[in-house]
């Protein structure tokens, strides 16, 4: 549980890693929000990695973090969208070589921008990436060629994503993905209700029904990783 390198011949990505107990589990992407890598994402990769998956959260801001929506939108706006990206492909071959991670194709967790990434990524690297879950987050591209099955979680007042656009993303990746697509939507929330450090959002039962769905999900889709090397 500490901020790590991870290296591979493709390259290099920073960030916060957390291994089970056992020393091995399938590999698990964690991409943060806006708001920067901060002690609610580490700590969820410390839940993952007690729930049995090896987790890691590339810090796509370089340490930088925010509190205020301001200051979030301030340092996504400064972030370089194909460094990025490089970071985050840097990240998946990074957790595919680790010791303790079982099987090549990953899972990913990504939470409003880190949402998006996680949708790009599953086009990008439709090989590697088994399962996606997304919390209140969208984004558009060709689904043509993934091979993922997705979990939503979105909030049913929501200012950033429109009812229709989650309905619409949830209609293509049914018909492009070939796989297991299941969005949910939680009455009574708003945008970031499973984040605890955002009190003026954070809805604790909608919050742990999402983390049970999730790793419900998470088990089922990467089952086959643990077997193999």
């Amino acid at each position: 549980m500490a901020m790590v390198e991870l290296r591979s011949p493709d390259g290099k990505a920073s960030g916060y890693l957390a291994v089970p107990k056992t020393g091995s589990g399938p590999g698990l992407l964690v991409l943060h929000a806006w708001w920067g890598l901060n002690d609610f994402f580490k700590g969820l990769c410390d839940r993952l990695a007690a729930a049995g998956f090896v987790a890691f959260a590339p810090d796509l801001y370089r340490g930088a973090t925010a509190s205020t929506r301001d200051g979030a939108e301030n340092l996504m706006s400064k972030v370089d969208q194909k460094a990025a990206g490089r970071e985050i492909q840097s990240a998946v071959r990074g957790l595919q070589v680790h010791a303790g991670v079982r099987g090549k194709r990953l899972g990913v967790v990504g939470f409003s921008m880190g949402a998006f990434w996680g949708l790009w990524l599953a086009q990008e690297l439709p090989a590697d990436v088994a399962a996606v879950v997304l919390f209140y987050g969208t984004g558009d591209g060709n689904y043509s060629q993934i091979r993922a099955a997705f979990l939503g979680h979105f909030a049913e007042t929501d200012e950033f994503e429109a009812p229709a656009v989650v309905q619409d993303l949830e209609k293509v990746l049914r018909t492009t993905s070939g796989k297991d697509v299941t969005f949910h939507t939680y009455p009574g929330t708003k945008h970031w209700f499973f984040e605890k450090d955002r009190p003026d959002a954070y809805d604790a039962p909608a919050a742990e029904l999402a983390w049970q769905r999730t790793i419900r999900f998470l088990k089922t889709q990467l089952r086959g990783e643990t077997s193999r090397g």
